[in-house]
């Protein structure tokens, strides 16, 4: 039986969740908190295998409260809910479970926890990785990042991303020949990359100068772009004007 606490300051969520919980087979509700100082309590009490929490909490937000537990034996599994999308990021480097943004479904929730399930529980690696992400400072540069795919979600490393491309309120994020599409805006992304490797060629497209295989000028003296898998893209002016620049 895979025990869950909730950390949840508005009611009516905190029910939902709860009622959600107890109608799944294989949980079992162990507490509902207001605020992150007791849900940090009670999970040091009771150390429940799973915790649903919100990030913004009286008290310790949600990120706060995964921080103070690093030091703790017990590591449950997080699942963060929010109706904020700008900590996506920061739950992606905290290699939480999963990252429901509100509102969300019943058949969100249950995919989530369905992972949760699947999963044994986080080998030392995997809290060693979580513990560098939290001593990092806010504006670092991403590392990694969580990504689904197939109904699974595993950690992508930066490093092997070769571009990324603006899809309205979502990007697609191209490695080693597939694409796995992010619940987050491109300039999300542009402010925690490392800016010298990760170019933003158009509005919609930043590249990962690592895996470009050459630049040629158009006939408007634009610059092409083209990286190694044969991916071509078109740098608008200003970056054109800024690489010729740059060129020795």
């Amino acid at each position: 039986m895979t025990t869950v606490l909730i950390a949840e300051d508005e009611p009516l969520a905190a029910e939902a969740l709860a009622d959600w919980v107890k109608a799944t087979p294989g949980l079992q509700l162990v507490a509902v908190c207001e605020d992150g100082e007791d849900a940090l309590a009670q999970i040091r009490t009771l150390k429940p295998a799973l915790v649903l929490t919100d990030i913004q909490m009286p008290g310790l937000t949600g990120l706060q409260v995964v921080q103070a537990l690093q030091g703790d034996a017990h590591q449950p599994r997080i699942i963060f809910t929010t109706a904020y999308d700008q900590h996506a990021l920061t739950a992606f480097e905290l290699h939480a479970v999963d990252y429901l943004l509100k509102p969300f479904s019943r058949e969100r929730f249950d995919e989530a926890v369905a992972h949760v399930m699947r999963d044994a529980a986080p080998s030392p690696a995997d809290v060693a990785q979580m513990t560098a992400s939290l001593s990092a400072p806010a504006d670092a540069p991403l590392t990694r990042l969580l990504v689904r795919d197939q109904g699974k979600i595993f950690p992508l490393q930066v490093d092997a991303i070769e571009c990324l491309r603006s899809d309205n309120k979502y990007t697609a994020i191209a490695s080693r020949g597939r694409s796995f599409l992010v619940r987050l805006p491109i300039a999300d992304f542009e402010s925690r990359l490392d800016p010298a490797r990760f170019l933003r060629v158009q509005r919609g497209c930043i590249v990962n100068l690592d895996f470009v295989e050459s630049m040629t000028p158009d006939e408007n003296s634009q610059l092409v772009v083209q990286l190694r898998d044969g991916t071509r893209i078109t740098a608008n002016r200003e970056v054109s004007k800024m690489l010729r620049e740059q060129s020795l």
